[in-house]
Formats: structure tokens, C-alpha cells, sequence
């Protein structure tokens, strides 16, 4: 179900979608869809719940095996930038259309970026633990913020690989983490 709304919410927008169509390409009625998710609202921030999860996975996975933070990093903006270039329907509709016509949407976009801004809060000062937790969580803030931005940009150019802008961001926030390099040679295990 989640995932047939994507397509059509992608396809029309959240405000032209309907409960109707969704239903009918899904195989199910109408009133299934509203006991399942109560509203096309409800469904909207089922698809998002539902991204927030996966990018949470994705992340994780990719950065298990790293051998210390800028790697961890690398490998953490790395998967964001695949997956929202793998999966863009879906991402490119919870910028665009999500964030801007519903409340609940935008409070779901919201806690996506607030479980990233936490995960990396808590990697950094993991790695880190000497530093100014402040200056690390306005890092995370920075870094979450910033991938958002920079997704846009590549697909606004189209030539961009999730690779090149990793690169990119990397250089510009390793910068300022890489005074930390005496603690975070310590700290990483």
C-alpha cells in the first residue's frame, strides 16, 4: 500500500492524489486504505515513517564497519546519498510536496531529520569524546542540513555522483572535525 501511494503521490502530488486511485491500483477498497491509515494524511506520513526507517537502516549498515570517524562519515553520507538517488520518487516527494502542505508530514520530516541529527550526534562524541558536545551536535545539525541542500543540487544538475558530492561535503566537514584527530586517535577503538 505504502508503496503504490508513493507512486502516485510522486506522480501527482499529495493534493491531487486520490484515496480512490491509490485504492484501486493497490487491489484493496477504498475504506481498507482509511482503516489502515485513517486519512490520505495518515498515508502520506505512513510513506515518510516508512523512509525515516529505511535511511535509519541504510546508514547503520553502512557505517558498522568503518575503521574510525571520517570513515564512519564517509561511508554514513555515502548511503544517503545513494539511497536518495536509488530511491528518488520517494525522497524528492518528502522534499518537495511533504514538507510544504501538511502539518503531520511536516512533523514526520522532521523526526527523519532529528533521528539523523541524534545518530550522528552520538557517533561523533562516541569518537570524540574530548570535543565540545555542542560544536558536535552543530555539526550533525550542519551535516544533516547540508545533505539535504546538496541532494537537491544533484539533482538539479544530473551529473553529480553520490560518490563526487560525498567527496565534496566530506572535505568541507572533515576540515573542522580533523582538529579533534589527537582524541579521535585515541577514542576510536
Amino acid at each position: 500500500m505504502l508503496a503504490v501511494a508513493e507512486e502516485v503521490f510522486a506522480e501527482r502530488g499529495y493534493l491531487a492524489a486520490s484515496m480512490d486511485d491509490i485504492a484501486e491500483r493497490v487491489g484493496v477498497s477504498k475504506p481498507m486504505l482509511y482503516e489502515y491509515f485513517g486519512s490520505k494524511e495518515g498515508l502520506l506520513v505512513g510513506c515518510i515513517a516508512k523512509a525515516r526507517t529505511q535511511l535509519r537502516e541504510v546508514t547503520e549498515r553502512a557505517m558498522a564497519d568503518a575503521s574510525g570517524l571520517e570513515d564512519m562519515l564517509r561511508r554514513g553520507i555515502l548511503a544517503y546519498f545513494r539511497l536518495v538517488t536509488d530511491q528518488r520518487r520517494t525522497y524528492t516527494l518528502l522534499r518537495h510536496e511533504a514538507s510544504i502542505t501538511v502539518l503531520s508530514a511536516v512533523e514526520e520530516v522532521e523526526a527523519t531529520r532529528r533521528q539523523q541529527i541524534d545518530l550522528l550526534t552520538g557517533l561523533m562524541m562516541a569518537h570524540l569524546p574530548a570535543s565540545d558536545s555542542v560544536e558536535l551536535e552543530a555539526t550533525a545539525e550542519v551535516l544533516v542540513t547540508s545533505c539535504e541542500r546538496l541532494a537537491r543540487w544533484c539533482e538539479r544538475r544530473g551529473d553529480i555522483t553520490p560518490e563526487r558530492v560525498t567527496d565534496l561535503l566530506m572535505n568541507i566537514v572533515w576540515s573542522g572535525l580533523s582538529r579533534y584527530s589527537a582524541d579521535n586517535d585515541q577514542a576510536d577503538p
